[in-house]
């Protein structure tokens, strides 16, 4: 009997997106709660051979995998996992599986434009607003013939600023390696880091995050926006300065900054972010879709099978494969 453990799984809906039961002589449990410490962790997965884990929603450094000896193949979902060792799982003998690359892509994209359209609009808030009995408490921003400040045009900035494209906005980009070409490419124009931030209406996040790219938005940045910009990060909680951050939205420096990421998650139900009227949040669903969800566990069973018959797939760690 192959022991199989299905992290991470909020919605517990795993074992009815795939045919896990096309596994043979498998045995599955599933854990639909974030676990609290690397003790639990080991607790709760020793003894698990194969472990199917949902994108970042756990760290797997060095020290786990020591204390995990019985494990042999972990399934990630997407293709990169920053929270991964991956040299630590060829160390310890781990075969790391990922699956279809840019599966999550479009569904990224989609979160992204309703976070852009939320924040101008003031949806979540107009809503609250009407649950208490009231009516239209607000105005909200007309996107078309407005300014957006794109920082980053990799596959999702890019296909942000399209959708902005077809709703009239005007198009401004800027990263650190950026170039005229690469702006023009996506149909938006090269400025300075500060141009951008000054003159955008909307500035949506879209880099890796890294050490370069940490706190690249912070308090200087909210000094510089116009006080009824809308600020939407959909790609890393860290990009932003959370403590700036909440700093300037207390203090009302931009009208609504929209989040799908942030520092530490799940998000405290304590967390201060939790009381700010003008930040909408959202529960890193950017891939939470169905439609995501059936690609990544159907390439995660074809993976557990294609290990388990001796002639693995999409390896990560493809250097394992050689020892």
């Amino acid at each position: 009997m192959t022991r199989i453990a299905i992290v991470d799984d909020y919605q517990n809906v795993a074992l009815s997106l795939a045919d896990w039961k096309s596994i043979p002589g498998a045995e599955f449990t599933v854990f639909d709660k974030p676990f609290a410490s690397e003790d639990e962790i080991v607790e709760k997965l020793n003894g698990f051979e194969i472990v199917s884990t949902m994108r970042e929603r756990m760290e797997w450094p060095e020290s786990l995998f020591a204390r995990l000896p019985n494990l042999k193949l972990l399934c990630i979902t997407g293709l990169h996992q920053r929270l991964l060792d991956q040299a630590a799982a060829t160390k310890h003998g781990v075969v790391v599986s990922h699956t279809t690359a840019g599966a999550s892509v479009p569904a990224t994209v989609e979160l992204c434009v309703a976070l852009i359209l939320d924040g101008a609009r003031n949806l979540t808030r107009e809503d609250r607003d009407m649950r208490a009995g009231g009516w239209q408490s607000g105005l909200g921003m007309t996107l078309h013939g407005r300014r957006l400040g794109v920082v980053g045009l990799g596959r999702i900035g890019a296909r942000v600023a399209a959708v902005a494209k077809a709703l009239g906005m005007e198009l401004v980009a800027w990263s650190p390696n950026m170039t005229a070409e690469t702006a023009a490419a996506a149909g938006a124009t090269l400025v300075d880091k500060e141009t951008l931030f000054r003159t955008s209406d909307v500035v949506t996040l879209h880099l890796v995050l890294g050490d370069r790219s940490r706190h690249i938005v912070g308090a200087r940045e909210f000094e510089q926006m116009q006080k009824h910009a809308v600020l939407v990060n959909t790609s890393r909680g860290p990009l932003i300065d959370e403590a700036a951050m909440i700093d300037a939205m207390r203090a009302r420096k931009i009208a609504c900054t929209a989040l799908d990421v942030y520092d530490i998650e799940p998000l405290p139900a304590d967390h201060p972010l939790r009381g700010l009227d003008n930040v909408v949040l959202s529960p890193h669903q950017g891939f939470v879709t169905q439609d995501v969800y059936t690609v990544w566990y159907g390439d995660t069973v074809e993976n557990i099978r294609a290990w388990l018959s001796g002639a693995p797939i999409r390896v990560l760690n493809a250097d394992i494969l050689k020892k």
